[in-house]
């Protein structure tokens, strides 16, 4: 949250230290933080308009496809969160071009033929299999959240077309699925976990087989800063609510223990050994992690340790362990379902546009789980106890 909340800048930047730009992929993991700790924020509509006015279509913003797709998925996030229906209709013109567009990179077997840069994040761009995978869950999932907001714009023609696109996207999935299987294969993890956890979650794979044969193997190895945030997310969704939290110790923990007091725009398990503390001069013999590590575009001093995209744990938590789902638009009603794993207790605050709901679960001797939530008026709570 403290990562985030120092790139809430004029805009959304990605990151306070070097970039400071609106880079649309990246803002999804910071949107859905701010959502789940600060609640609404002129900085996020801010961002998505100033990327959307300097990207006509048929442009990719930040010249990357999944990123207009990352765009939409905010879009419909946000909505779902703070409730302004107002804001998503002036962004109907531009949507629905978009979605229109999306719609003709699907051909008629259902596949999808996006152009510009085919990307998901650095440590997968090498895995050409995987972003093939990825970018069809991606563009699944802009077809459903598609059909969601058009249905609320009054668009219902566009909303079936989206979903009718999306039934026949789903169709290949045994081949998506084959083709992950045919990834190359990482020194730290089978295939790639990226394209795992989007498969999972755009129900192109079963989320407990994605967890089993990709996700779960070798604890945090294979994990990324950025995507981290949906490889917890798909854990969740397969049952492994105890696998994402120790994942979250190994792997975000890691930074902490090197000194980090914001969360970094990389970070690979393989660095730990003899790795020395950032925020202390670096001994003989130790590894200097600040200015000799870092991949692809961010080597050494240029590595960002202060990256907003890395804050996945922040809004996974809130939705997982304090266990707040949202159910209708402006958190009307939102459904609560902790799950503690090994923790005695969890206590927090959620934002919703009607106030702060204030919850606390305390696991009992019979490992039972005790709730004491606070809500606004305005906003129903639909508890439910973890299994």
């Amino acid at each position: 949250a403290y990562t985030v909340h120092l790139n809430m800048q004029e805009y959304l930047w990605d990151g306070i230290k070097r970039d400071r730009l609106v880079w649309l992929g990246d803002m999804h993991p910071e949107v859905m933080t701010i959502n789940s700790v600060f609640g609404y924020n002129e900085v996020v509509p801010k961002s998505l308009d100033l990327i959307r006015e300097a990207t006509p279509l048929p442009d990719w913003m930040n010249g990357i496809s999944a990123y207009s797709i990352w765009w939409l998925l905010i879009q419909r996030d946000w909505y779902y969160y703070q409730g302004d229906k107002t804001y998503l209709k002036e962004q109907q013109p531009y949507l629905s071009g978009l979605l229109r567009q999306l719609l003709s990179k699907v051909d008629a077997s259902g596949h999808e033929k996006l152009d510009g840069w085919r990307f998901l994040d650095w440590p997968s761009s090498e895995n050409p299999e995987a972003i093939n995978a990825g970018l069809q869950a991606l563009v699944l999932q802009a077809m459903k959240a598609g059909g969601e907001l058009c249905t609320v714009l009054g668009d219902e023609t566009l909303a079936t077309e989206c979903l009718e696109t999306a039934k026949r996207m789903i169709k290949v999935a045994p081949q998506v699925t084959k083709t992950l299987l045919k990834s190359k294969i990482a020194p730290d993890a089978p295939g790639s976990k990226q394209a795992a956890a989007l498969l999972a979650l755009a129900g192109l794979m079963k989320p407990e087989e994605a967890d089993k044969k990709y996700l779960s193997v070798n604890g945090a190895q294979g994990f990324s800063t950025f995507y981290g945030y949906y490889m917890l997310r798909a854990m969740a969704t397969a049952g492994n609510y105890q696998g994402a939290i120790d994942v979250i110790r190994q792997y975000w923990g890691a930074m902490i223990d090197l000194g980090a007091t914001t969360f970094w725009e990389d970070f690979n398990m393989a660095w730990l050994p003899d790795a020395a503390a950032i925020d202390e001069l670096v001994p003989e013999g130790k590894k200097d992690i600040h200015g000799d590590y870092g991949d692809y575009c961010y080597k050494g001093f240029r590595h960002s340790l202060c990256h907003g995209w890395a804050s996945g744990p922040t809004a996974w938590l809130s939705e997982y362990v304090l266990g707040v789902q949202v159910v209708e638009p402006g958190c009307r009603v939102v459904r609560i379902t902790p799950y503690l794993g090994d923790l005695d207790w969890v206590e927090g605050t959620f934002p919703t546009p009607e106030g702060i709901i204030t919850i606390r679960h305390e696991k009992g001797t019979d490992g039972k789980i005790k709730s004491d939530i606070k809500a606004p008026t305005g906003v129903r709570v639909i508890l439910e106890n973890s299994k």
